[in-house]
């Protein structure tokens, strides 16, 4: 029987390379796929990028994958997106910054873009293949009981990426391979070395752009007040786009007792309000947009773990499902720096539940 065709999203790390090694090792026909999202009509400034970002200039990038995919002996395609890249991350990018929120540009790119657009623009361009898969730390299986396919944390927790995946369904899940799921980093390189790819060694990628978020926002000056929390104005700002919540630095005050700290920020006023550190822990949250993996909750009101942040240790929560795909979650204890427009996702265990933008 003949194996099925896998293909594979190369970005030029070494975690795509090790998923296409692995993959091939296995016996499958593995196509390469690199999906084109730098748009060279972007305002942004000309000269040199940092290496390792998603969105950069992709000539010098593009070569090297292609070198990959030459020693690897598969196939490979640049697939063009785009144009859905800037209307559904950048646009998205853009909006939520204007609206004093801070977004997660990760998040979109993975659920619309990857396993959306990427795959379907292949098939567009002729590319018959069976799977898709990707470079990332989870791992997908199906649930014989609910007859449901399951998200789930990587084995190794350190590296894991589940947290920018749980948007995904039922109908991508099934569809989709993580082989890099049950392995840990230092396992990776060492299959990268052994198939003897340069890339064994690359660093990491450390952010989605390679310059200054301002260069994407790219908007005018907007000054308005940095307030306390009794409406007591202490500093100016250029633009609310600036600051985030539990920002320290830069804010251009002093004469304070104890450090101060973004924690809030008030759009249609054009404030940033600031307050100790203790002003930046809260005990819940709503989300909005909630999707769930399974493609329903759990229950009306159930109990899980929350990561607010990708870097956050889950906290334990009770769950109220709401209206119009929204959740509010009481926490056991404060967490802190609850920011709008991250995403909370839910876990029970090392199983995704779903997830959504915090309100």
């Amino acid at each position: 029987m003949e194996k099925e065709t896998i293909l594979v999203g190369l970005s030029g790390g070494v975690d795509s390379a090790a998923a296409a090694v692995l993959l091939k090792e296995q016996g499958y026909r593995v196509i390469g796929a690199t999906m084109l999202v730098w748009d060279p009509s972007l305002p942004v400034p000309k000269g040199e990028y940092q290496k390792n970002a998603c969105l950069s200039p992709e000539k010098e990038d593009v070569q090297e994958i292609k070198e990959i995919a030459d020693k690897l002996g598969i196939e490979h395609v640049l697939v063009d997106c785009r144009d859905e890249y800037r209307k559904v991350v950048l646009d998205n990018f853009r909006l939520e910054y204007s609206c004093g929120r801070t977004p997660n540009p990760c998040v979109l790119c993975n659920s619309f873009i990857k396993f959306g657009v990427l795959p379907s623009a292949a098939r567009a361009q002729g590319i018959a293949f069976d799977k898709f898969a990707t470079g990332h730390y989870a791992r997908v299986c199906y649930d014989e009981n609910s007859k449901k396919y399951l998200l789930k944390k990587a084995v190794d927790l350190s590296r894991d990426q589940s947290y920018f995946l749980h948007r995904l369904g039922q109908q991508q899940l099934s569809h989709v391979l993580f082989p890099l799921g049950e392995k840990t980093k230092p396992q990776i390189r060492e299959v990268a070395r052994a198939a003897g790819l340069k890339v064994a060694d690359k660093e990491d990628s450390q952010d989605f752009y390679c310059g200054d978020y301002n260069d994407l926002l790219n908007f005018p000056n907007k000054p308005g007040n940095i307030i306390t929390k009794d409406g007591k104005v202490v500093a100016h700002h250029n633009g609310i786009w600036g600051y985030t919540i539990g920002k320290r630095k830069g804010l251009g005050i002093s004469g304070f007792a104890e450090p101060m700290y973004v924690v809030d920020i008030n759009a249609p006023k054009n404030q940033v309000i600031i307050g100790p550190k203790k002003d930046l822990y809260k005990d819940s949250l709503t989300a909005q947009n909630v999707c769930w993996v399974t493609g329903e909750p759990p229950a009306t009101a159930f109990d899980c773990e929350i990561k607010i942040r990708n870097l956050h240790v889950p906290a334990h929560a009770h769950v109220t499902v709401q209206a119009d795909r929204k959740i509010h979650a009481h926490f056991d204890e404060p967490q802190l720096s609850i920011t709008a427009g991250q995403s909370a996702v839910l876990y029970n265990g090392d199983v995704v539940l779903g997830g959504g933008m915090i309100e």
